[in-house]
């Protein structure tokens, strides 16, 4: 890895380039860098008042960061001089490059950086708060601060829009990687998590092409105590389809990316406001190291929307012990129900010991607080009132040791300086009830396993279907059972001597033998079947008939995280239900199981209204036989098995798909 320090946390900057160059240096002043800024131009005697050097070889000694404003190909050049010339690291900001089709070009300027730094091409910066050095050439809505979370995104206006936030976030690091020619996610993020006064990072991606590192970087962060939250968007544009498969359709591309990153322990959220929201707990608490959250306000209408807002993210709000509500009602009164969604009404209400003991007392019982408060606009109203209630949640914080968190249920409601301060005490303002929920369900996710790395990736190659009797016989030797069978080229040909009916009757040579009409059920005389269209060959097994449910399990090969193992309701009604989870290989028997519990329908599989029980167990052990599969055969590229049949004991395969390298 290449030492960034010099670029991310200079003591000089130079500037190329008269624009974009009296822009940095209009930043670089208006957020107090104390050292020197030297524009580089050939004619100009100046650029925003500073004096201009003609070349690079006239400054007084290698700056520590350069902004190169410069022409693509001007832009080569200057890399290399600066190179040569001992400079730490320079954001070459041109576009033009591989994004354009110029992948030469680029490969030029990432030869004359040699062992120099380089952000970029196609960037447009970065920004350090904390010691006020800004390589970037446009405005920006943050402020200097002394500790503060690392924004870096994969696109520029993104990250812009970011910075203008009134949430009160303090942002330390802004950086963009442009096409990440030189230095890429993982580098950049693990660099400025590094420096000790960032508390957590923020990333929007739009591609993920380094998943090791990646993985490596966030399980680094949690043992710092460090929180990394991420949108990703868009898709991954390297992937491919390896067949037509129902697994393939069902896990899409975005399946495989929320499996990585949940698997890694790097929390994913939907939007720019939860992005905002967990930064602020990241920022002041870490990773939450609980689930149990209480919820306490003054309206029986604000405890019932929460309730029903936690609802779609898995929120469930667990009821007080006896003691608590013991203590509760003595401070509240008997006319105020104890519950959780607590409504404390407004009996205590400008009482700042009664409300600190009933928000002491509350979020005493669980691993965390929210506190519904919406402080009347300052411009038009008097938010007095509200300050005994602010500085009890803030007691609760200190007397418990637990984090309380004031939200206001619109954003709006909470301006930025009161949200500030509030952050600045260690207490974390959330804005916006639903947007709250979210970031407190996000700041919950789980560290990756320890060591925990995605296969190495294979390359794209030409592929075949391996017919689904050869299929059969190679899970039936790893250990899953299949159906006794026979099978023939010809239908004539088929012999069912030994085996017992109702028979399942399949075409052989399609992908989805269901949807081309190739399966033909509970056949009792072979010989009375017509001819299946298209059929390469026949194939007949015994039904299973006991069966007490059906899954989809399905393991293939994939371009950014290695492999991929897909498991939900199967069936012919697989991708109706479309009620599947996606895992990144390698995964434990823990993994599966907690993937299992996740289905929607998991109640189906558990005895549900007295239903029996299949046995889930199996279909873990199938799983499992899968990914050694994969792992034991490079030549795999993919195995589905719809349905596996799951009896009161063990399995069944009743159908499976292979593909295998050509």
């Amino acid at each position: 890895m290449k030492d960034l320090s010099r670029v991310l946390r200079p003591r000089s900057i130079a500037v190329l380039g008269a624009g974009w160059a009296a822009n940095v240096i209009e930043q670089c002043a208006k957020m107090g860098f104390s050292g020197p800024v030297w524009p580089v131009h050939p004619t100009r005697a100046s650029i925003g008042g500073v004096a201009c050097v003609a070349k690079l070889a006239d400054l007084p000694e290698p700056p520590d960061a350069v902004f190169i404003g410069v022409n693509r190909h001007a832009t080569v050049n200057v890399v290399r001089e600066l190179s040569a010339m001992g400079a730490g690291g320079a954001v070459c900001f041109a576009s033009g490059w591989q994004e354009t089709g110029e992948a030469e070009l680029q490969a030029q300027l990432v030869e004359a950086a040699g062992e120099m730094p380089i952000l970029g091409p196609n960037c447009y910066g970065v920004i350090n708060y904390l010691d006020g050095a800004l390589l970037w050439p446009d405005q920006h809505g943050g402020r200097r601060v002394e500790t503060g979370v690392a924004l870096i995104s994969q696109s520029s206006n993104i990250v812009i829009n970011l910075t203008m936030q009134a949430r009160g976030l303090p942002v330390a690091y802004v950086a963009c990687l442009g096409n990440a020619a030189q230095i890429g996610l993982a580098e950049l993020a693990a660099a400025v998590l590094a420096d000790d006064r960032v508390t957590a990072l923020g990333l929007y991606i739009e591609g993920i092409t380094e998943a090791p590192a990646l993985s490596q970087l966030a399980e680094a962060a949690r043992s710092a105590g460090k929180g990394i939250v991420a949108i990703k968007a868009g898709k991954t544009e390297a992937s491919r389809t390896a067949a037509a498969s129902h697994t393939a359709s069902m896990a899409g591309d975005k399946a495989p990316s929320s499996a990585f990153l949940r698997q890694a322990g790097i929390a994913e959220v939907a939007t720019l406001s939860e992005l905002i929201e967990t930064l602020k707990i990241f920022h002041g608490h870490g990773p939450l190291r609980g689930s149990r959250l209480c919820s306490l306000s003054c309206s029986g209408g604000e405890a019932g929307l929460v309730a029903d807002l936690a609802a779609p993210f898995g929120i469930d709000f667990a009821p007080p012990s006896d003691v608590q509500c013991t203590r509760l009602t003595a401070t509240l009164g008997p006319l105020v129900t104890i519950a959780n969604p607590l409504d404390y009404h407004t009996f205590i209400w400008g009482d700042g010991p009664k409300t600190t003991e009933v928000f002491s007392t509350m979020l005493g019982g669980y691993d965390a607080g929210m506190f519904i408060i919406d402080p009347p606009r300052p411009d038009r109203c008097d938010p007095s009132s509200f300050e005994p209630a602010l500085l009890a949640i803030e007691a609760a914080q200190t007397a418990t040791g637990k984090p309380a968190f004031p939200v206001a249920s619109m954003p709006e409601n909470f301006d930025e300086a009161r949200a500030i301060a509030l952050m600045d005490r260690g207490v974390v303002p959330l804005l916006g009830l639903e947007t709250a929920l979210a970031a407190l369900k996000a700041a919950q996710t789980k560290p990756g396993n320890p060591n925990w790395q995605p296969w190495p990736v294979s390359s794209a190659r030409p592929i075949r279907l391996v017919d689904e009797t050869t299929a059969k016989s190679r899970i039936a030797v790893a250990g899953i059972q299949v159906p006794r069978g026979t099978s023939a080229r010809r239908l004539e040909d088929l012999n069912a001597t030994g085996l017992t009916a109702p028979f399942a009757l399949k075409g052989l040579g399609f992908a989805h033998k269901t949807e081309a009409g190739a399966v033909r059920l509970n056949v009792t005389d072979v010989s009375l079947q017509p001819e299946i269209s298209g059929a390469e060959g026949y194939l007949l097994e015994e039904m299973v008939t006991d069966g007490l449910a059906e899954l989809i399990l399905g393991v293939r090969r994939d371009p950014i995280y290695g492999a991929t193992l897909t498991l939900g309701m199967g069936g012919v009604t697989a991708e109706l239900l479309s009620d599947t989870v996606t895992l990144i290989l390698p995964v434990n028997r823990a993994e599966i199981e907690d993937a299992l519990h996740s289905l929607q329908l998991w109640p189906l599989l558990n005895g549900w209204r007295g239903r029996e029980k299949p046995d889930t167990s199996a279909a873990v052990d199938a799983a499992l036989v899968l990914q050694e599969m994969m792992r034991a055969d490079p030549r795999l590229e993919e195995l589905e098995i719809n349905p596996l049949i799951l009896r009161a004991n063990g399995a069944v395969a009743v159908d499976a798909v292979l593909w295998e390298e050509n």
